[in-house]
């Protein structure tokens, strides 16, 4: 036995780096996948990003598909640094990423459901991922009668207000004309009053 070691600390390590070897062979290829929102909400006509980011030791293969009540249908397949393989229903809508992210653009309502992507190392690793898009409807009828709503209310505040300019117009013409009617009246009862007092003298 070598000076300094110890059996119970030799069989320690001895059963600790079997572990460990056991743990790198069982180990995946080296295939991560990060899904930072898994949960996206969108508009309809609205563009909206699938962000994910991958690595792995080799070459990677992405796919990505989608699954709803309407079925499921393969979206883009490609291969790094190699060729891209988009589905004819997603053609001029699809862009894809070198990190596996893909951009879907002019969403509709049959977009909604669950994106699953696939990552598939060269040596037959994989890793998968999911995405739920929740798409919602602008209710355009809704806006039409807030927007219908809002210009007769603007109409009815107008006329009243023109309305009540010519009240206060009529009310500050009444009350001249009746000013200047007291005044003439006034006068007229003084040059009455007055005309007898001279012709006594």
């Amino acid at each position: 036995m070598p000076q300094g070691s110890h059996p119970a600390l030799d069989g320690w390590y001895s059963i600790t780096s079997t572990l460990i070897t056991l743990l790198c062979l069982s180990a995946p290829g080296g295939v991560s996948l990060v899904v930072p929102q898994p949960n996206i909400n969108a508009t309809v006509a609205q563009n909206i990003l699938l962000s994910v980011e991958y690595s792995c030791r080799g070459v990677a293969t992405i796919e990505w598909k989608h699954v709803s009540s309407w079925g499921t249908t393969k979206i883009v397949e490609w291969k790094s640094g190699n060729y891209v393989n988009i589905s004819t229903v997603y053609k001029d809508r699809v862009t894809t990423f070198e990190n596996g992210s893909i951009q879907l653009l002019n969403v509709g309502m049959r977009d909604a459901g669950y994106y699953f992507i696939t990552v598939t190392e060269e040596y037959g690793t994989n890793t998968y991922g999911t995405i739920i898009v929740n798409v919602y409807e602008i209710i355009y009828e809704d806006l039409h009668f807030v927007a219908v709503l809002f210009a007769f209310l603007a109409a009815v505040s107008a006329i009243l207000i023109c309305f009540m300019w010519l009240c206060n117009k009529s009310l500050h013409l009444f009350q001249k004309k009746t000013v200047l009617s007291r005044d003439t009246e006034q006068q007229e009862w003084k040059g009455s009053v007055q005309l007898p007092c001279s012709t006594l003298y």
